[in-house]
């Protein structure tokens, strides 16, 4: 027999779902490539039934948002997609098969499941980079990564994998994970953070 509290966190876990319900929103939209409000409408009715019925997992957002990190994220994250897409594209030309990679592992601060996906995900979607590989108990990412050949440039990387994470943290982490990274920063944990990621 649920209880009154029950009934009430379960409440606001549903209502904590916003940004997935968002989503879904937006990508009832996208399918119907009709973004007026009725077609949003329904798509909001469409995606609260989804979220009602079939029990999926309840992802865990902080009550953190930072607008101008998250601004910052973005630039960041666009900047290295143009950068790592020229290189990449200049590797190819230039070394051809010759090419050496690796598989780096990044162990990162956070063991929130949202963050270790969105960082993987930022990770993946820069050219250059696979991730190939989740080890969720010690929150590690394993990554296949272009032209990664010697102790150096695999600390270079991992060290500009945890900056992105750390971007990401400071957007919309919650107030634990940012003070382990503010706890890094004061110990000058990311010396190598300002390479370029590849």
């Amino acid at each position: 027999m649920s209880t009154g509290s029950d009934d009430q966190d379960g409440g606001r876990s549903f209502w904590s779902q916003w940004p997935i319900l968002l989503g879904l929103t937006l990508t009832w939209g996208a399918l119907w490539q009709d973004f007026s409000p009725g077609v949003l409408l329904a798509g909001v009715v469409f995606s609260m039934l989804t979220l009602s019925f079939y029990r999926l997992p309840r992802v865990n957002f902080s009550d953190r948002f930072n607008l101008w990190y998250f601004l910052v994220f973005t630039v960041r994250f666009l900047w290295h997609v143009v950068t790592a897409s020229i290189s990449v594209a200049w590797d190819a030309i230039t070394q051809g098969p010759k090419i050496v990679n690796s598989v780096v592992a990044v162990p990162l601060r956070s063991h929130d499941d949202l963050i270790v996906t969105l960082t993987g995900h930022a990770l993946a979607l820069v050219p250059g980079s696979l991730v190939i590989d989740v080890d969720r108990p010690s929150s590690t990412l394993y990554l296949h990564c272009l032209n990664v050949d010697n102790a150096e440039a695999v600390e270079a990387y991992r060290a500009q994998a945890l900056s992105t994470e750390a971007a990401i943290i400071r957007a919309i982490g919650s107030k634990a994970d940012l003070a382990l990274v503010q706890e890094d920063e004061a110990r000058g944990a990311e010396p190598m953070a300002g390479r370029r990621l590849r």
